[in-house]
């Protein structure tokens, strides 16, 4: 049984699936604007159709802050297609980029400035885009959880009833006792590191929807 978040990482630590092959902060190219799109196409997508957007909108340049706030909707529809609901995500993009321009006038500006307030008032963010892109894109102490998070938890007999209570269960924890398991790392990046082994052993690990625990029972 698990008993606490930090003991659950030090697991997932001890089995390897602390990714050292990835970006330091495990999301692809952290700290830059690419993960604020990736975070939004990845709702209700796979990261494989997700990859093949990116690659669409990097290889016409529209990956920058300024371009996405003002291509042609119909062309960034068509370049974000195989992530589906290309038309609410080009829309909700755009408008993103251009209230980030808006309001914080460039990107280093809103990674130093913005609030998880201020996202979850954007058009098509909620809770786990808003700390995906607070973790991965500005480096700040937001932990995200998602449901590779629950079905594991869940497959501990845990049950949370929103996303609240599931990241303060782990965040309570967690958030003075990080060192325990990333000793060199701040504790914005040990969120960020944390969450990806999350991700890794699930993908792994799943039957389904459901997520098996059986190596972790072996340690």
């Amino acid at each position: 049984m698990i008993s606490s978040a930090t003991e659950l990482f030090l697991k997932l630590k001890e089995l390897g699936y602390d990714n050292r092959s990835r970006d330091p902060w495990w999301w692809p190219q952290s700290g830059s604007f690419k993960v604020v799109v990736g975070a939004i196409l990845t709702q209700n997508s796979s990261w494989q159709n997700v990859e093949k957007s990116l690659y669409n909108l990097e290889e016409h340049s529209f990956i920058e802050l300024e371009a996405l706030a003002s291509t042609p909707l119909a062309l960034l529809e068509e370049r974000i297609r195989p992530s589906g609901f290309f038309r609410a995500k080009s829309k909700n993009l755009q408008q993103l980029s251009r209230n980030i321009l808006d309001d914080f006038g460039a990107f280093n500006a809103f990674q130093e400035s913005v609030t998880r307030e201020w996202l979850l008032a954007q058009r098509g963010i909620g809770q786990e885009s808003a700390d995906a892109i607070l973790n991965y894109a500005c480096y700040q102490e937001a932990f995200v959880v998602d449901s590779y998070t629950h079905r594991l938890l869940q497959a501990f007999g845990y049950d949370f009833s929103s996303y609240e209570e599931l990241q303060e269960w782990i965040v309570d924890d967690f958030s003075t006792n990080y060192k325990v398991v990333f000793p060199e790392l701040t504790r914005a990046q040990a969120y960020a590191r944390a969450h990806g082994m999350v991700v890794e052993y699930c993908k792994v690990n799943k039957k389904g929807r459901a997520v098996t625990i059986e190596q972790l029972l072996q340690t």
